[in-house]
């Protein structure tokens, strides 16, 4: 059956290039940020739930990155309808009405949480929806939504740097009680940033603390890989034996949103300000790398 085109989404994703013409090899990129609901979703839960798969306003927070010289791509749909940073093969099948047609891989994290691919709970454990998905909607998710913001980002990250070394900065806020949400016993007060290089694999520990030193000197708490190291897009972007650094950024939302109203809180735009700061400094190093390597 083909889907009506009122169904098919105007621009799922939106990709912000270099407002100057000193463009450098740094690509950023929110996936969860967008707040575009699609007609065909059918979710069974409130909206305000569903919300808290939102990482709303990162693409706001970090939007200095053209100004600075780099590349900005963000989703404009929901995390909760399908998820960017998961695997194409990361799918539940007991979510699905028929049989899926191709490979079936979910993860741990998928099967205890319902943070797959295709959401099936929100962070607060709510069910999603009240029936089961056909195969042909998910197809329809991936075809539509998941894959044009793969190959935005996979786009930019290629132009950045034809060949030689390239920064990739994987943006996301996390809820202030994430250590709950994961079913974790929090070892103490959540870091009001939290940097993820997939334990070293995506990223050198030297960007990463650099970039950790950065925000400490603005005065934030910052952890690393504690509790969110990283998910697919570091896997699939970072290489740091070949110069490409792929590095998660998670904000505290309590520093920056009510988590309830999903509104800026009056310190959201210092926040964002310290991050344009640290995005000038982040561009000088870039800078000088190139002009080391070169």
């Amino acid at each position: 059956m083909q889907l009506p085109e009122a169904l098919l989404p105007a621009a799922p994703v939106q990709v912000l290039l270099p407002a100057t013409d000193a463009a450098i090899p740094l690509v950023c990129d929110s996936p969860h940020s967008g707040t575009d609901y699609p007609p065909d979703f059918g979710y069974a839960v409130s909206t305000a739930d569903l919300r808290k798969c939102e990482d709303t306003h990162v693409h706001w927070l970090w939007d200095a990155v053209p100004r600075v010289g780099g590349t900005l791509v963000h989703a404009t749909f929901a995390r909760s309808y399908i998820d960017p940073n998961r695997h194409e093969h990361d799918i539940d099948p007991t979510m699905l009405a028929d049989a899926w047609p191709g490979n079936t891989a979910p993860t741990a994290r998928t099967l205890e949480l319902g943070m797959g691919l295709v959401p099936s709970h929100t962070p607060t454990h709510q069910r999603i929806y009240a029936r089961r998905l056909s195969a042909q909607e998910v197809a329809h998710r991936i075809t539509h939504y998941w894959r044009p913001y793969q190959h935005a980002l996979a786009q930019a990250l290629e132009a950045a740097a034809q060949r030689g070394p390239r920064w990739h900065l994987n943006l996301h806020s996390m809820p202030s009680n994430a250590y709950e949400r994961l079913g974790r016993v929090a070892p103490g007060p959540l870091a009001d940033v939290v940097l993820g290089d997939l334990n070293g694999r995506s990223c050198s520990s030297a960007f990463t603390q650099r970039v950790a030193e950065a925000f400490r000197r603005r005065g934030y708490c910052v952890a690393i890989n504690d509790p969110y190291a990283g998910q697919e897009l570091l896997r699939r972007f970072g290489a740091p034996s070949r110069g490409h650094e792929s590095l998660q950024i998670e904000i505290n939302r309590a520093i920056y949103l009510n988590e309830q109203t999903r509104e800026p809180l009056p310190h959201a735009n210092r926040v964002r300000a310290d991050i344009t700061d640290l995005l000038h400094e982040m561009a000088a190093h870039i800078r000088s790398a190139c002009l080391d390597n070169a």
